[in-house]
């Protein structure tokens, strides 16, 4: 795989957590890449973003760098132009961008840092991809497994975690924001290596 640059020291970074608004999608494995960025945020209250940019924003500071925490209001499919519009009015270049979100060919509880490679079907990616013109985005995959059954993955990511996996859930995306603070801190490789030894600490996935 190619070797991307990593961000700048004085590069504006934006982490966005992809997932459908609203109440009834909470919990769902199609938010997961939401929860991370909340919990990265540490408790702390997001605001509207400016300029009528359907998103809710955190400016913050980790590891003594200023970061940009994002989650889109729109529906997933509709990510595109929410994260564009945080990319130009933070003036964010490709390699300070972190798009976070559920990936149902990863095994429920592995992380995946990546970046240069299609959607993968993921229809929230896609929409990014599209607004952006590009596919040069860093990507945290939150692995949710894959659908039981003959069950339709639209229907599948769109249900809630179990009892018996929030535990893990909890740990999964816990250990996701600890590998968005090891990007904002070292950049890209480091977060990828930060991924992997994360999922094998984790011991989750199958």
């Amino acid at each position: 795989m190619r070797r991307r640059r990593s961000p700048a020291a004085g590069d504006a970074l934006l982490i966005v957590g992809l997932r459908n608004p609203g109440a009834e999608y909470a919990g769902t494995r199609h938010n997961v890449g939401g929860e991370a960025v909340e919990t990265l945020a540490g408790g702390a209250s997001f605001k509207r973003a400016p300029k009528r940019i359907v998103a809710e924003i955190l400016e913050t500071d980790i590891a003594g760098r200023r970061a940009v925490l994002a989650i889109p209001m729109a529906f997933m499919n509709e990510s595109g132009g929410p994260v564009s519009g945080l990319v130009k009015y933070f003036k964010v270049d490709e390699a300070g961008l972190v798009l976070v979100h559920d990936d149902i060919d990863l095994p429920f509880g592995k992380l995946r840092f990546q970046s240069g490679r299609g959607s993968g079907g993921h229809n929230g990616v896609a929409s990014v991809m599209r607004s952006l013109g590009s596919q040069e985005v860093w990507r945290l995959k939150v692995g949710v497994g894959r659908p039981p059954g003959r069950m339709d993955p639209a229907d599948f990511v769109l249900r809630s975690f179990s009892a018996k996996e929030r535990p893990d859930v909890d740990l999964l995306v816990a250990a996701a924001a600890d590998v968005l603070r090891t990007f904002i801190a070292g950049g890209g490789e480091q977060a990828r290596q930060a991924a992997g030894e994360a999922t094998r600490r984790l011991g989750i996935a199958e």
